[in-house]
């Protein structure tokens, strides 16, 4: 869960998930000595071989406007989870009147990359709209309106979400139920309530019960061993547990395992929903070391329980992560550096998986071997007819053997504006366009076109869109000259 709020960093931190004991320093731009490139095979395919799928977290602004972002999203992962834009307060800020901008742009940005969506979350105690927290509803309305909500919400991805954290955080760290608007109202009733509603709207998908700090054995994860034990003895359609798994450096728990087994044991399945792995800044390699040290572990727990179905991380790069904002004098959780290049971490997971690693990647550190020609991140600009002073900016962000990514920029100095815009180029050295999202792109022999999508057509005076893609290439890989208009 990326947390936003201050208790609730209070909260974890009284649990002993945090003791800053080291001075505050992000990590930089640069990349350490000895850093990992990035493994030949992507780390879906990877995990695909293990029988599990690997995941992360996303934001829709990120995907349509930070390229090496979306890159990173759209290849090496084969599962998305929305990090705020299907919570309660995103979408249904004002009561009945419902926003799935962001929403629709993800699972749409999923469906064009072959990806799986877990639906995050239904009902939760934080990020409520005020018309709900203040309504003052009794329990029977209470109980229609959450009925309603989980309707309409999992009603409008029926058929396209693998899975739904339905319920999230229900449990304090001595296992008693957290207190909260759907508990103080209703009782634990709403429990087995929102997973009949969830699974009366959406069938197919697979219903889960998320939190944090029950990673291992201990008060609150027998709580929610107990709970999910009663569901199944009630007949509630549960079909698993997430454990959100944000770790800090060294205290991975030793128990991890086995409790994955336990509620494995029980006839659901578990899934690693948030995992990021925060350290005291700055970050040294002795750290670094330890940090792919502990991915590895919870890879390998998940590997070694047959219904573990899948890891996903929370935040695709330090430069997204949530974890300086709320831990003070924390940081670096995540597998990529704030520059998007991939860490010791990343080849850890990826080893972990089965893969090996080299300089021939999809990394944007890729060798100059890989690329004869233009190094992969060159950019070519070019200023459309009509003289408006737009550009398109065209770059490659990770080039691995028979493939790579690239992204495009298009921009507007003040002054000038689009409301929609259309890019052109020619792939000189037989490139073949294989997929694209945040546009839509065909190619004709070597020629490209790419349109905006609905959502960023419109670039304001000094502002930008930008869209990713992925293609084939043999031998050298040039970068063309594009044209805006």
């Amino acid at each position: 869960m990326r947390h936003l709020f201050a208790r609730h960093a209070a909260r974890l931190k009284r649990a002993g998930l945090a003791t800053a004991v080291l001075a505050a320093t992000a990590l930089g731009a640069a990349v350490l000595p000895g850093a990992a490139h990035a493994a030949d095979t992507p780390l879906r395919d990877l995990a695909s071989t293990k029988g599990i799928y690997v995941g992360n977290a996303v934001a829709g602004g990120k995907l349509s406007g930070t390229a090496q972002y979306a890159a990173i999203a759209g290849t090496q992962f084969s599962s998305l989870t929305p990090e705020n834009a299907m919570k309660w307060g995103s979408v249904e800020a004002n009561r009945g009147t419902f926003n799935w901008a962001e929403a629709d742009q993800i699972v749409a940005f999923a469906q064009a990359h072959n990806q799986q969506v877990r639906g995050h979350t239904l009902v939760w105690h934080s990020q409520n709209p005020s018309w709900l927290t203040n309504g003052n509803f009794g329990a029977t309305e209470l109980s229609g309106i959450l009925q309603q909500h989980i309707a309409t919400e999992a009603g409008r991805y029926q058929g396209k979400i693998y899975a739904w954290d339905v319920l999230n955080e229900l449990f304090n760290e001595d296992g008693t139920y957290r207190t909260s608007l759907w508990y103080n109202t209703l009782g634990t009733g709403f429990i087995a309530n929102s997973l009949a509603w969830a699974h009366q709207a959406d069938p197919a998908a697979k219903l889960y019960i998320n939190d944090y700090n029950v990673e291992g054995l201990g008060a609150k994860s027998d709580a929610l061993y107990n709970l999910v034990k009663s569901l199944k003895a009630q007949g509630a359609p549960i079909d698993g547990v997430g454990l959100q798994a944000h770790f800090i450096l060294g205290q991975v728990p030793s128990t991890l395992q086995a409790n994955i087994q336990r509620f494995a044991d029980l006839g659901v399945d578990v899934a690693v929903t948030e995992l990021d792995i925060r350290m005291q800044t700055p970050s040294t390699a002795a750290k670094l070391t330890q940090q792919g040290a502990d991915y590895t572990t919870v890879v390998k727990a998940c590997l070694a329980v047959t219904r573990c179905k899948g890891i996903t991380g929370w935040d695709i790069s330090d430069a997204d992560s949530w974890v300086p904002s709320v831990f003070s004098g924390y940081g670096a959780a995540t597998l990529y550096d704030e520059s998007y290049q991939p860490k010791p971490a990343y080849q850890a997971v990826a080893t972990a998986l089965g893969g090996s690693t080299s300089t021939a990647s999809p990394s944007p550190s890729a060798s100059a071997s890989a690329s004869p020609s233009p190094s992969p991140t060159a950019t070519a600009t070019s200023t459309p007819t009509g003289g408006s002073g737009c550009t398109a900016a065209y770059s490659v962000s990770n080039q691995w053997n028979t493939g790579f990514s690239g992204a495009v920029q298009v921009s507007c100095p003040a002054g000038a504006s689009l409301a929609s815009w259309k890019v052109g180029w020619d792939f000189g050295a037989g490139q073949q366009l294989t997929q694209a999202w945040n546009a839509t792109c065909t190619q004709s022999g070597v020629h490209v076109t790419c349109t905006n999508a609905t959502w960023n057509g419109a670039v304001p005076a000094g502002g930008s869109a930008s869209f990713g893609f992925n293609a084939n290439w043999a031998g050298s890989n040039p970068v063309p000259v594009v044209t805006l208009g």
